[in-house]
């Protein structure tokens, strides 16, 4: 006996409309969530780079870029992303500016080498100095 199931664009409309009504189903399942969630991520690290490690060895990243992918890339990053970067950008406000002060105070608290003239190789001394502290503020070296 054949399984009777719904029709692809049926099935998307429902998931469409149950998903636009979820919002806030949502919102309660994940506040207080954070513990569990930091818990059983850390606690899966190990299958996490067995698994990269798996799908690496078997060249599933590369396997997975085929050539339908590039439009749907770009037909999705030019509608749904472009309309969602800019309040995605707006409500990352605070968290970029948190993120990024470490970063700029490393570098204003640099004493670069002398600027020598116009194509001296002394001068990639300051650019190795402002990538070495960035360096090491990303790894916590101090």
């Amino acid at each position: 006996m054949a399984v009777s199931v719904k029709s692809a664009a049926a099935s998307a409309q429902k998931f469409v409309t149950n998903a636009q009504a979820a919002g806030p189903a949502y919102t309660s399942g994940v506040q207080g969530a954070g513990d569990k969630w930091a818990t059983n991520t850390a606690a899966s690290a190990q299958a996490w780079q067995q698994g990269v490690a798996q799908a690496a060895s078997d060249g599933r990243f590369a396997a997975g870029v085929d050539p339908a992918s590039k439009a749907k890339y770009q037909t999705r990053a030019s509608t749904v992303g472009a309309q969602r970067y800019p309040q995605g950008v707006a409500g990352s406000a605070q968290a970029w500016q948190t993120n990024t002060t470490p970063y700029l105070n490393t570098i204003a608290n640099l004493t670069l080498p002398a600027r020598q003239p116009k194509g001296s190789a002394a001068n990639y001394q300051r650019v190795m100095a402002v990538g070495n502290a960035l360096r090491a503020q990303k790894l916590g070296a101090k």
